[in-house]
């Protein structure tokens, strides 16, 4: 029953969500309504199950001797904006909170992005190289897109018609297909979910 019973009430809310889409009515809309705020309670709910889970894993990290360090920073920021974001003022500007929001959460944010740049840099600069017809072709619709953000004078307004064509003809082609596959592929999964066919939600193959 354990198995059954997750499955019985994920089958008929994904059969009930389905008609309601293609046959809506005034009792349909309504349980799709009522279920949508079900679905806000359940991940309010889900967030101190989150927290514990994050909380419990760093404290068992602190056992090890190699990663104390970082769980301890963690546990430590943790606390300390927690504490600090209970008061009712607390997003206010000049608040603790506020502060250490602006002076270490954003910073860290952007270093990461920086990094996340450099990784697209180099993943770029590994793709663009002209090995392969395909290759070729990709290097140089780059370049055509790359000279649309620089002045080059009477070449810009070609180079704009150049860029307006690519970006709306083999670009908007590929982004239709990938959509396209995207659609397929979300419809398949969801079908396997309602049909007991894929279970891996429930921990198990």
């Amino acid at each position: 029953m354990k198995r059954e019973i997750p499955l019985l009430i994920v089958g008929i809310s994904g059969f009930a969500m389905l008609i309601q889409y293609f046959i809506p009515t005034d009792w349909s809309e309504f349980i799709f309504t009522y279920a949508q705020d079900w679905v806000i309670v359940i991940g309010i709910l889900a967030l101190p199950l989150g927290i514990w889970s994050l909380v419990k894993a760093n404290v068992e990290k602190l056992k090890v001797p190699g990663e104390r360090f970082y769980s301890a920073v963690l546990l430590i920021g943790f606390l300390v904006m927690v504490l600090t974001g209970l008061k009712r003022e607390s997003l206010e500007y000049g608040t603790t909170f506020m502060t250490i929001f602006t002076n270490v959460l954003i910073p860290i944010q952007a270093t990461i992005f920086s990094l996340l740049a450099f990784f697209i840099a180099s993943a770029a600069y590994r793709a663009f190289r002209a090995r392969s017809v395909l290759a070729t072709i990709l290097l140089l619709t780059a370049f055509i897109i790359m000279f649309r953000f620089i002045p080059l004078g009477p070449i810009s307004t070609v180079n704009l018609s150049a860029v307006a064509w690519t970006l709306s003809v083999p670009n908007m082609a590929a982004k239709r297909a990938i959509m396209m596959g995207i659609g397929l592929g979300a419809t398949a999964t969801a079908i396997k979910i309602i049909l007991g066919i894929e279970r891996t939600y429930m921990g198990h193959d």
